[in-house]
């Protein structure tokens, strides 16, 4: 397509939730255009989330984004939406016997018992209908809430053309140039250069492939890949049941409406940036792991899909200019929790690009999050 422009402040190279989130805080600041491969924005690990928000995901160094983010996606600004974006859930993490200690080390990872409620024996069951014998061990997570991620993300994409925002779809991201007076050269796929003051990297999986393409080296970023299937069980799941995770980490599973639930195993199977499927063998475990933990029969595997969940190299996401190369800024790495951190991290990022404090969140220490800390141990 032709673009309306071929000159820009900032250039967004991705309109899943990280670029169309970050575009729409930008674009009443300067022009932004936001550049998709795919023929439609949100393709891949956007239109794939399981959707929750829970606070303890991600752990302490997260949370206060996730925390952040809460305000924002309860209780929106009416010109952003007219209704909240969270639907209350719960969250029960579970386990056998051998287990407590993990239960006791999630608490003591946060230092906050407000957060968690233990839950045992005879409770644990009633939170989980069939739940098996030998799942004795708890811990409630009250606040947690499911996502309405498609109603989000279209909630950005719409203030961002408002605004003057412009996203095109079906172009390919080629690479880019550094030009001598500042800025760069953007290629697509179609043939078109733009050209861009500032480039912003909000390319999910393909954080590192976009890094050098436009000359600039990648901080490690892996996109790994997680199976997820819907399935049909009997009993029927009921609809107010928690959000189920295994304390060890092998399984995760919520109810979705009409007896059905969202199953995975908790895979992270390193992969190649792309359309990724699941395997047949990682559905089968999943359904394995259900059936030792609930007494349900799984009457039909209704879907099945894979999402890739990019994370840098100590699973912080990374906001913040280049070491070496100002001009380029990273907005990516943002694993498993980029949705229910989104509203938080595109404010902050924004903060960093216009250089305005007013939009910095408090008790969020962006330093954390830079990607100068690569470049700090040698990475």
């Amino acid at each position: 397509m032709t673009l309306p422009a071929n000159r820009y402040d900032a250039v967004i190279i991705g309109a899943g939730m990280a670029g169309a989130s970050l575009g729409a805080e930008l674009a009443g600041h300067m022009s932004v255009l936001v550049v998709e491969a795919e023929a439609q924005p949100g393709y891949h690990a956007t239109g794939r989330s399981v959707a929750f928000w829970t606070e303890s995901y991600g752990g302490p160094r997260v949370r206060p984004l996730t925390r952040a983010s809460y305000p924002l996606l309860a209780s929106p600004d009416p010109d952003f939406a007219g209704h909240g974006f969270l639907t209350p859930r719960g969250a029960l993490h579970i386990g056998r016997v051998g287990d407590a200690a993990l239960r006791d080390a999630m608490i003591g990872t946060f230092a906050d018992d407000a957060l968690f409620a233990r839950v045992d024996g005879e409770a644990l069951k009633a939170g989980v209908p069939g739940l098996r014998a030998e799942w004795t061990v708890g811990l409630a997570e009250p606040n947690t809430c499911d996502i309405d991620v498609a109603a989000l993300h279209e909630a950005y994409l719409r203030r961002l053309r408002r605004l003057g925002g412009v996203v095109t779809c079906s172009s390919r991201f080629e690479g880019a140039c550094a030009l001598p007076g500042g800025g760069w050269s953007v290629r697509l796929a179609s043939g078109e250069e733009v050209r861009a003051g500032l480039l912003i990297n909000a390319a999910g999986a393909w954080a590192d492939d976009v890094a050098k393409r436009s000359g600039v080296r990648g901080l490690g970023i892996r996109p790994l890949l997680r199976t997820v299937v819907q399935l049909r069980v009997d009993p029927a799941a009921p609809d107010h049941l928690p959000l189920v995770l295994d304390l060890a980490e092998s399984f995760y599973f919520k109810p979705i409406g009409g007896g059905r639930l969202w199953l995975t195993p908790h895979d992270e199977q390193p992969a190649e940036p792309g359309d990724v499927a699941p395997d047949e063998l990682d559905v089968a475990i999943a359904i394995d792991r259900l059936s030792q933990v609930v007494d349900w029969r799984v009457e039909a595997v209704e879907r099945k899909w894979a999402g890739l969940r990019s994370f840098a190299p100590d699973r912080l996401p990374v906001y913040g200019r280049d070491a070496d190369v100002r001009g380029f800024f990273w907005f990516a790495g943002q694993g498993g929790f980029g949705i229910q951190t989104a509203p938080a991290a595109a404010r902050l990022a924004a903060a960093l690009i216009l250089g305005v404090e007013d939009l910095l969140i408090a008790g969020i220490d962006t330093k954390i999050y830079t990607p100068e800390r690569f470049s700090a141990c040698g990475a």
